[in-house]
């Protein structure tokens, strides 16, 4: 009877023991449920190119326009379809920065982004030629810089993409804009230096592709760009993101 107790409780000890062991690896073995990553494209007409803004839903078409959020989420979505990625484009054609702080709580701090890139401050010079707006340089500044520091504070962990805003000397585009509009774009790169954000610097990147075609190839009227444009943009964008 001695030898049957031991003989059962050394068997009943092991099978626990295995057990145990196995435990780790059945739980390594399960699938881990990946969180959506939400990637948001703030900005002005650039960025909107024509969207839906009716349409709300991660990854359509119609509602990332068909501009370089567009390309840049077909890109990414064919190259990670293992990866919960969820693509928004929140631009809105003749914004300024004043008008990004208007809707941003709406408009990017409830969507939650991990990736959040900008694209503005062509219409913060443009309008003070054509629409009577009297924002100034410093007021630009001043007001990007609390927009980045609002959103790192709502969101520590959030990635920011600053692109510098450009203009090719082509179709709207003449004297008048300059310098004025050059030091918007270095406040542009004071803020994402404020924010630590990562900052593409666009107008030097257009200023080299017009030695090889002209102004309007990339931009037709020297704000907008045309789909060669939008896809430099995207191709910056995307390694600025390492996505």
């Amino acid at each position: 009877m001695t030898l049957d107790l031991d003989r059962r409780e050394f068997l009943t000890t092991s099978a626990a023991l295995l057990a145990a062991s196995a435990a780790p690896e059945l739980l390594h073995s399960q699938p881990r449920e990946v969180a959506p990553q939400v990637i948001l494209f703030q900005g002005d007409s650039i960025t909107d190119a024509g969207r839906n803004r009716d349409s709300k839903d991660a990854n359509s078409a119609g509602a990332l326009g068909s501009g370089y959020p567009l390309l840049v989420t077909a890109a990414v979505l064919a190259a990670r379809p293992d990866q919960q990625l969820q693509f928004f484009n929140r631009g809105i054609s003749g914004n300024k920065v004043p008008d990004l702080q208007a809707r941003w709580q709406t408009d990017c701090l409830d969507l939650k982004p991990n990736v959040l890139s900008i694209l503005i401050g062509v219409n913060d010079f443009w309008h003070t030629l054509t629409h009577g707006y009297t924002g100034t340089v410093q007021e630009y500044e001043q007001q990007y810089t609390a927009l980045l520091d609002q959103t790192k504070a709502a969101l520590p962990s959030v990635r920011l993409i600053v692109f510098e805003p450009f203009v090719l000397k082509t179709g709207a585009v003449d004297d008048r804009w300059f310098p004025e509009f050059d030091r918007r774009r270095a406040a542009a790169a004071r803020v994402a230096a404020h924010a630590r954000a990562a900052f593409v610097p666009l107008q030097a990147i257009f200023d080299k592709k017009v030695r090889s075609a002209p102004p309007a190839y990339w931009a037709a009227d020297g704000v907008h760009p045309t789909p060669a444009g939008h896809a430099v943009i995207a191709a910056e964008w995307r390694r600025a993101a390492r996505l």
